[in-house]
């Protein structure tokens, strides 16, 4: 071992700091500052949205419950200003909704700092010092400055991976219990795509589709599964994600690295086979981009104050500190898995949701974080459903609003007024029961 000892500069100017500026974050780091506290959302690449933006995610899963839109607050806030840039899209649309990631960037921009948080681009997180009560004193982070520690009274985890909450000392679940993780996926955009012949062409899903003849045939040994979902984002362009990556695990940066040197030799290949199978729309495609993040569907669950069971997903629960509803199906890509799924869960019907409780954001043994996104804490095939998009951006609002309640309540999440966090979001427009 290595022993590292130096003294760096610290920043203790913030009541709020949120990491990880995906769907969560943006929203976390939003609804705090809009509580008047002044707020940090640190982002490790250059730009806010996480899977929807770097990421190159072609659509929004549903929000709506079949009836009417459940995932509200700046969630909807968001979603109906993206649609504004995608003239395609009836105004009245819900449910996979595409994305048009250029102008999804300058939403998220214009969200956080329109409230009056703070943004630090191209800022890892390096570690977290903790004390021995469970308080984070201050968090590391190494960006082009070099090391430097950021001290805050409430920290929000929106990493997706629980990395602040990991390095602080939570307790965690990952995978099954061999460690196993769902595939990755590395989604990519395709231009000069003749939309007419998209428009028009035979059915591409399934394997009565298109993409079962293309595995039948075995003339591209990249493409491994079916997996092949698309949405027009723009003019002549086609957005994909596309194509499973297995043995990847995003807090090993090695597989990471394998993965997305895989992922775009796949996406190339996926390109040559939609030329040949499909040349009247992909016949002079070009493969104009692939995704600067890794498409990844889980890793570590932080072990939370509740979580959230397969049972409580099916008997569509509703709780007393519930913070949003969900009404996503299961949608996990690992056969054992989905075997499971499909046997015991059907997908909801009209109107149907469930709640999540604001324990699943508070960590066991931590009393100054919160955690927001796919990896709150529930159990592994519900984290399949509360992984997606819509409902992080209201779980965010949830985690941000609440951050700023705990720093007038000793900087303790556990001791702010849930009924009055509730209140508050239900006064900016949530979705609750």
């Amino acid at each position: 071992m290595y022993k590292f000892t130096r003294e760096i500069p610290i920043d203790d100017s913030y009541d709020v700091i949120v990491v990880g500026g995906g769907p969560a974050g943006c929203t976390a780091a939003a609804a705090s500052a809009r509580e008047g506290s002044k707020t940090l959302l640190i982002e490790q690449t250059s730009a806010l949205g996480g899977m929807g933006t770097n990421g190159l995610v072609p659509a929004w899963c549903p929000f709506s419950d079949q009836e009417k839109i459940i995932y509200r607050g700046l969630a909807e806030k968001v979603f109906n200003e993206l649609k504004k840039h995608t003239p395609h899209v009836k105004p009245t649309d819900l449910d996979w909704v595409p994305i048009e990631p250029e102008s999804l960037k300058r939403i998220y921009d214009d969200l956080v700092t329109g409230y009056g948080a703070k943004i630090l681009f191209n800022t890892f997180l390096a570690d977290v010092d903790t004390d021995s009560n469970g308080n984070v004193q201050a968090i590391i982070v190494s960006n082009k400055s070099g090391l430097k520690a950021y001290k805050a009274k409430v920290y929000i985890d929106c990493t997706g991976d629980a990395d602040l909450a990991y390095y602080a000392g939570a307790e965690y679940q990952k995978g099954d219990e061999d460690g196993n993780l769902q595939p990755g996926s590395l989604c990519f955009t395709l231009s000069n795509v003749d939309i007419y012949g998209y428009q028009t062409m035979p059915k591409l899903r399934g394997d009565d589709g298109v993409i079962g003849q293309i595995l039948r045939d075995g003339k591209y040994p990249l493409i491994p599964t079916h997996h092949i979902c698309n949405n027009i984002v723009g003019p002549g362009t086609i957005g994909f994600n596309a194509g499973h990556i297995f043995n990847v695990d995003n807090t090993n940066p090695e597989t990471v690295t394998d993965a997305l040197i895989l992922g775009r030799k796949l996406a190339e290949e996926f390109r040559k086979a939609l030329k040949e199978y499909l040349p009247q729309a992909f016949g002079n495609a070009h493969l104009v981009q692939t995704g600067a993040l890794m498409g990844i569907r889980e890793t570590r669950r932080i072990i939370g104050d509740y979580i959230l069971t397969v049972d409580d997903y099916a008997k569509r629960r509703t709780f007393p500190d519930e913070i949003c509803r969900n009404s996503y199906f299961i949608d996990v890509h690992n056969n054992k898995l989905a075997a499971e799924a499909k046997g015991k869960l059907a997908h909801y019907g009209k109107g149907e949701s469930h709640g999540i409780p604001y324990r699943c954001l508070t960590p066991k043994g931590l009393n100054n974080v919160l955690v927001a996104g796919r990896s709150i804490s529930v159990e592994r095939l519900v984290q399949g459903s509360v992984r997606v998009m819509p409902v992080c951006l209201a779980m965010g609002e949830a985690a941000g609003l609440a951050a700023s309640l705990a720093t007038k309540a000793g900087s303790d999440v556990r001791k702010i007024d849930v009924q009055y966090l509730r209140k508050r979001l239900l006064e900016e427009g949530a979705y609750i029961l």
